[in-house]
């Protein structure tokens, strides 16, 4: 019985630090990109999942652009912006996020086949995770609404 609880606790804590796992999908410029790489510049990172017909996404991605001159004066992080629009929707996807001017500050990636929505167990978008300098993730949420984004910073902060 004592394996048995030794064993459940030790899958509870790596599920609560789950790292990104490796999917190949596309970057801003159509080159190929593997997921393992957005955490390579060891800082923590915000992963958010979004798609053009999806409003809270889009008013979420907006609110942390607006806010992020801000906040990189108290951190040190990066955001990538991932779209779960399919392959025919991929060309939209791409100039509706430059069009925002998300592409300036956020490394943007298209996962034109879900590959990675399904490898990160996303089934609704807004979907945003937080992971740490290490590649762990720290936070997770769904749904978006007005000042959350405040939320998903203060889970930056504490990655310190």
């Amino acid at each position: 019985m004592r394996t048995f609880l030794l064993t459940v606790a030790l899958l509870i804590s790596t599920a609560a630090f789950a790292q990104v796992p490796s999917v190949t999908v596309e970057d801003a410029k159509g080159e190929a990109v593997d997921t393992k790489e957005i955490l390579s510049e060891g800082v923590p990172t915000i992963v958010s999942f979004w798609s053009t017909i999806c409003k809270p996404c889009i008013r979420e991605l907006d609110a942390i652009y607006d806010a992020l001159p801000d906040w990189m004066e108290e951190a040190d992080f990066r955001v990538v912006a991932v779209s779960t629009d399919d392959s025919r929707l991929l060309a939209k996807a791409k100039s509706f996020a430059e069009g925002r001017g998300w592409g300036e500050d956020f490394t943007l990636l298209f996962d034109k086949n879900q590959d990675f929505m399904r490898a990160m167990n996303v089934s609704v978008v807004p979907h945003v995770f937080v992971f740490d300098a290490k590649g762990n993730i720290v936070y997770s949420h769904t749904s978006y609404v007005p000042g959350g984004e405040l939320e998903v910073f203060e889970a930056v902060k504490k990655c310190k």
